[in-house]
């Protein structure tokens, strides 16, 4: 007999044959977050759930009290801040997500970021389209920063943090600080990165980009007293999560001149609340969440996660298990 599967989010036809292949699949349909009576009734005698964060419930106590014969939840997504880590272990139940698949499609997004904001591409676009390029146009209003040869501070140098780092360095020849919870040899080796503490990253980056995970120590990582610390001229970049920084700080660094401008795919709030005073400063590029978006990459990573939860229902080990 099959193992029965869930699928909490809508899948392409691709990944329903494939799970199909090896389990009984049921899935929503509706597009959207799944509503929570209908994830709960569902859940209830199956072995394996297929979601991401931004597709169910929380990966938590209640939930996992509603699913008594589950074995592995298979996250769509790098990030797993969806699941309560102790409430999977206490009961047995495997947590993978899909790390590697999306890493230099983020990587590729968030040198987009720190490109637009620094030559003001997005201010500027809609300035020509608004009809405001006139023959009178002072050229000194269209300046920008440069990026070569700047300084780029990176906090938090995983998979994604050193695929930055070597657009950094070999495509425009930045000097890169990092900031981690251990050293990087290969990545000081390989892109003449240099390690230092966070207050020392934040006063000397040109460029200060948030990559880490969302987690309890992480939360908030860059509050009022970080932004202070940066430069006037520097312009900050958030490919992490929303929660990493205190979002009211940053406007007010923002609003007061701290920092020069920001670049940010994530958000405290999403979607963002339309009159957040972010989306009114010229200085500021925000984009709507789409560190992976890319057809090609969304489909890996959705293979990558019915990989994972067919290894386990199958007694393998999972490629990719968020603890061992």
């Amino acid at each position: 007999m099959k193992p029965k599967v869930y699928a909490a989010m809508t899948i392409s036809k691709e990944v329903e044959n494939f799970l199909s292949e090896h389990c009984e699949l049921r899935m929503w349909r509706e597009g959207g977050r799944v509503p929570d009576e209908v994830l709960f009734e569902e859940i209830s005698n199956v072995e394996g759930l297929y979601t991401s964060g931004s597709a169910s419930s929380q990966i938590d106590e209640a939930l996992l009290e509603r699913a008594p014969h589950l074995k592995v939840v298979s996250n769509v997504s790098v990030g797993y801040n969806n699941f309560d880590i102790e409430a999977l272990r206490k009961r047995n139940v495997i947590g993978t997500h899909t790390p590697h698949v999306l890493n230099e499609t983020v990587a590729d997004l968030a040198f987009g970021l720190i490109l637009s904001t620094a030559r003001r591409i997005v201010e500027l676009d809609r300035f020509v389209k608004d009809g405001k390029w006139l023959s009178t146009t002072e050229y000194s209003d269209t300046f920008g920063q440069d990026v070569h040869k700047r300084t780029l501070g990176i906090i938090g140098m995983g998979r994604i943090g050193e695929a930055i780092a070597k657009r950094a360095r070999f495509g425009f020849d930045m000097d890169i600080l990092y900031h981690n919870r251990s050293r990087k040899p290969e990545a000081e080796a390989h892109y003449d990165a240099q390690y230092c503490e966070l207050d020392v990253l934040l006063s000397k980056a040109d460029f200060v980009l948030l990559m880490t995970p969302l987690t309890p120590q992480t939360y908030q990582l860059m509050g009022k007293e970080q932004f202070k610390l940066m430069k006037k001229s520097a312009i900050f970049i958030n490919v992490s999560r929303g929660q990493t920084i205190d979002e009211q700080a940053l406007i007010e660094a923002l609003e007061t001149g701290e920092i020069y401008g920001a670049g940010l795919d994530v958000f405290e709030q999403e979607p963002i609340d339309p009159s957040n005073p972010l989306l009114q400063m010229s200085t500021v590029v925000t984009v709507p969440h789409i560190g992976s978006a890319t057809a090609k990459t969304e489909a890996a990573m959705a293979m990558r996660a019915a990989e994972n939860l067919v290894a386990v229902l199958t007694g393998k080990d999972p490629l990719d298990p968020v603890y061992k």
